[in-house]
């Protein structure tokens, strides 16, 4: 069984974060493993507190997994300070990991800020240049490239400028009003688009989460990075079309909405 791991934030209402990278990479067979760099309490309405990992925790609980069940990928999410965001450059270098997908979390779905000031400049310095791919939405990748997207022509130049910045692969995730959610990929100089259908579901708690953990899942299985986007898009509009409806703001998708077994099934 391949493995994998995500470094991320805990979401205690389940929808996003370390939650929603289990449910995900357990969708695709892949065994899960996580460190948690902040407890969240949130639910689909806002985040209301964080409370986050020291350094050195984090640091242990990172030479725990990679001491003893090596992953084939890893996915990182939201990390909050650049103290974290160092001692995790750190150990993914020490440990040589592999298949590395960084989602650059800025703001969470409901609009919460979730990245430090100070702590953009260490993702941007230490962490984006370790990643084999980097998945922003449109806001984060006007953040990293320091230019207003308002076309596809924009998303093109933008990915083009994080993709030589920070040499990685950029997948430049629509929606946000500007296109019906096709996603740009753009690795070694040449851009490939990703059409995608909007579907007309509001809960889309988490689909960041869930898009990078898919595209670790697939890498992890040894797929190329073009075949993990196109997969992973599959699965989250699959996800989406589910029409799961919880909460009582923007609620979570179905992850495990393609998963048959006689344990999940309903009492007739």
């Amino acid at each position: 069984m391949k493995k994998a791991l995500s470094i991320a934030g805990s979401d205690c209402s389940g929808g996003a974060g370390i939650q929603a990278d289990i449910k995900t990479m357990s969708a695709h067979g892949i065994y899960a493993m996580s460190a948690i760099t902040a407890l969240t309490a949130q639910n689909t309405t806002g985040v209301t507190d964080i409370l986050e990992a020291t350094p050195d925790f984090l640091s242990a609980q990172l030479d725990a997994v990679f001491s003893d069940i090596f992953p084939d990928a890893v996915k990182i999410g939201m990390v909050s300070s650049a103290a974290l965001i160092d001692v995790i450059a750190q150990k993914l270098q020490q440990h040589q990991a592999r298949h590395i997908v960084v989602d650059p979390v800025m703001v969470s779905t409901s609009g919460s800020k979730l990245l430090q000031d100070e702590a953009l400049e260490a993702l941007k310095t230490k962490l984006l240049p370790l990643a084999e791919v980097v998945t922003p939405n449109i806001p984060e990748a006007e953040i990293l490239a320091g230019r207003k997207i308002e076309s596809p022509a924009d998303m093109e130049e933008a990915a083009k400028t994080i993709s030589e910045q920070y040499h990685c692969a950029v997948l430049c995730k629509g929606g946000h009003d500007l296109n019906d959610a096709n996603d740009l990929l753009w690795k070694d100089g040449v851009g490939r688009w990703f059409k995608g259908k909007r579907i007309d579901n509001p809960n889309t708690h988490g689909t960041g989460c869930t898009l990078s953990s898919a595209i670790a899942s697939n890498l992890a299985k040894g797929m190329e990075l073009e075949e993990a986007v196109r997969q992973a898009k599959e699965y989250i509009s699959g996800a989406l079309a589910a029409m799961l409806d919880l909460g009582k703001g923007r609620g979570p998708m179905n992850h495990l909405f393609d998963l048959d077994s006689r344990f999940i099934r309903e009492v007739e």
